[in-house]
């Protein structure tokens, strides 16, 4: 019984949380700015996504970085872009449903800016304000 219990709390997104703190969900998406024209998503038009797309969605809150990441294409080629990581701290730990809620923003920002993938992330944690 007691290795039972044991086990039930070393699971990912089963364990406590302690007190004062409430389960959570980090989602995080990284969105390159490349396109494939050579140029990149320009500030108004991250500002226009933000403000029409992604607050809509989720407007309890969320942060914002730019970032400076690299990737390796199918050639093999590092190729090194700017962008942008977006953060949200959702309500429990149930990853898939996080998954789910930042699906559509992945598929916007990819359909609007021309992109071949946005990397999503779905973290159980807990939180406090």
């Amino acid at each position: 019984m007691r290795a039972a219990l044991l086990l039930l709390l070393l699971l990912p997104g089963c364990a406590a949380c302690p007190a004062g703190y409430r389960p959570a969900t980090v989602a995080e998406l990284f969105l390159g700015r490349a396109t494939p024209e050579g140029g990149e998503v320009s500030e108004a038009e991250w500002r226009d996504f933000l403000a029409g797309t992604v607050t809509p969605a989720f407007p309890e809150g969320l942060a914002v970085q730019d970032t400076a990441g690299q990737w390796r294409d199918t050639t093999g080629r590092v190729i090194r872009e700017r962008g942008w990581r977006l953060t949200l701290v959702l309500p429990g730990q149930d990853t898939a449903t996080a998954a789910a809620r930042i699906a559509p923003l992945a598929e916007a920002y990819t359909q609007r800016f021309r992109q071949e993938s946005v990397l999503r992330l779905a973290t159980p944690t807990c939180s406090a304000f």
